[in-house]
């Protein structure tokens, strides 16, 4: 199978999606772009800050929601169950679900001040609903953190050439964080100096490997996102997710144009089996691809961080939709790599015994890039990965710093920041990142199931259909819900009392979260007829 009939079918239809899908939802939210957005109504200085521009805003955007999520869990998918079965999902995921809950949940936090998802549930919902959902969130984006702590940690371990490229581009991203919003440079100049920075430290990071252990590396990691999340959001996030965004683009442009002048056959065949090591086909692919195809955390990170420094209504298409398919291309590069790495009939699942996803990732990057990149495509594939780890984790902990403040009542915000980073250390150092990835997929589907109900709900109290959100809830909702009841099940078997009890927790969670909004629709509705 030749790989580049997949990707052009693949790019045919997200263009598809965003130019007509995409429309249909500006239509349904009546996007007005001279409508006053909450990054200038409720300026902070701290949280609520315009973008400079709309592609710096895009850069945080992406870079944040991007993390390593399309590429590991969309790896896994395919040793597991084969090419085909993954990419049928990222594809229709993504455009009819993923790109969906990524453009409701930033324009709805738009439309209501920069608010939570979870504030937007009390209002769309009960007060009862958002104290579900907001414990929901906060236990996934535990595991979130404490996953990509550890897998972060191992690529320094494994890669040490990547480290000073990915820890020295923080002060690079404060100095061009300064140059923007305090200097007032120009934008273009102020992103070539970012980036001409971010060049040198690749060359010096091949040159001068750091090395260290797995542990110290955990908690230098933990310590970055400590400062990550009390920091104003322009000094560091805002500029370092936006940098790595290049970085991102980079990677993909090098790898689509590796397939044009490689033109690679695929060998592995396309399906494996039903049933693999991590479970059945239907539920545990859906959860395991996660990023991939549609993810909870962007519903946290578009009415986070995102919704809070978007300047104009226009831009929620090219942001929300438009960020979700970008992510989608990334998904199906990483299926192509895995896909033409292997070949020939054999037991695929024993691969992951041996290798993690980012290796195998970064070996079938580096053969598709070949003639672009020679020898370094490894490496640039497992540098440019890593920088998206990293973004993931910073908005992520700051993101359950908003959470902790709300729930817990923690008017400090330093205080609240170091309770999220001592429960997520605890579980990164127990080192089992591969028994929390299944859950933490499950868990995040499970949020934008959740997120999807409440958009729904929003959409209900104004009078508006809900046929776009409503039924990719539903599916998303029995799929992951399955999916993590199995998982449970499996824990208790293997005498994991840690997992077993959060698996459980958030199973019940979703129970009394899908009530309420089950309830509040049939209420509305009665209420209309």
């Amino acid at each position: 199978m030749n790989s580049l009939i997949i990707v052009a079918a693949a790019i045919l239809l997200f263009l598809w999606a965003y130019l007509v899908y995409a429309r249909k939802l500006e239509s349904l939210w009546q996007i007005d772009s001279k409508r006053s957005t909450p990054a200038y109504s409720k300026y902070d200085s701290l949280d609520y800050i315009p973008a400079k521009n709309w592609l710096v805003l895009f850069g945080h955007h992406f870079a944040s929601i991007a993390g390593a999520g399309p590429i590991i869990g969309p790896v896994i998918a395919v040793i597991l169950w084969g090419w085909l079965p993954a990419i049928f999902w990222v594809v229709l995921g993504t455009i009819f679900i993923g790109g969906v809950h990524d453009f409701g949940s930033l324009i709805i936090s738009v439309r209501e001040g920069g608010s939570s998802i979870a504030d937007i549930a009390q209002n769309a919902i009960s007060k009862k609903a958002k104290i579900i959902f907001s414990l929901f969130v906060w236990l996934a984006l535990i595991l979130v953190i404490a996953v990509f702590a550890y897998l972060c940690a191992d690529t320094f371990v494994k890669e040490p050439r990547i480290v000073l490229p990915s820890l020295g581009l923080i002060p690079v991203a404060v100095i061009v964080g300064y140059l923007l919003y305090q200097a007032k440079v120009n934008s273009v100049l102020a992103t070539i100096f970012g980036l001409v920075c971010l060049v040198d430290l690749i060359f010096w990071g091949n040159a001068l490997p750091i090395h260290n252990s797995i542990w110290i590396w955990i908690a230098v990691l933990f310590i970055y996102c400590y400062f990550a999340s009390v920091l104003p959001v322009n000094i560091l996030l805002q500029p370092r997710d936006y940098l790595s965004s290049f970085l991102l683009f980079f990677g993909a442009g090098c790898g689509y144009l590796g397939l044009i002048l490689s033109r690679p056959k695929i060998n592995m065949p396309p399906y494996h089996r039903w049933a693999s090591s991590e479970g059945y086909l239907w539920p545990a692919l859906f959860v395991t691809v996660a990023c991939g195809a549609v993810s909870g955390f962007h519903s946290l990170i578009a009415s986070g961080t995102t919704s809070k420094q978007i300047a104009n209504e226009r831009h929620v298409k090219r942001i929300g939709y438009g960020g979700m398919l970008t992510e989608g291309l990334v998904a199906i590069l990483a299926i192509i790599s895995t896909a033409v790495l292997f070949g020939g009939k054999k037991d695929f699942s024993a691969i992951l015994n041996n290798r993690t996803p980012i290796d195998i990732f970064g070996d079938g990057f580096g053969l598709i890039t070949r003639r672009i990149l020679g020898n370094f495509g490894p490496f640039i594939a497992i540098t440019i990965l890593n920088s998206f780890i990293l973004t993931t984790l910073d908005t992520a902990t700051r993101i359950s710093r908003y959470l902790s403040e709300e729930l817990f009542k923690i008017k400090n915000r330093y205080f609240s920041t170091l309770l999220i980073i001592a429960i997520s250390a605890s579980l990164a150092f127990s080192g089992k990142w591969n028994k929390i990835w299944p859950v933490f997929g499950a868990s995040n589907q499970l949020v934008a199931a959740l997120a999807l109900l409440v958009i729904s709900c929003w959409l209900l109290s104004k009078d508006k259909t809900m046929k776009f959100t409503l039924w990719p809830a539903l599916f998303m909702f029995i799929t992951t819900l399955t999916a993590l009841v199995l998982q449970a099940a499996r824990y208790f078997k293997n005498k994991d009392v840690t997992l077993s009890a959060i698996s459980i927790i958030l199973i019940i969670l979703a129970g009394f979260m899908a009530y309420e909004v089950m309830f509040t629709i049939f209420k509305r509705r009665k209420k209309h007829a």
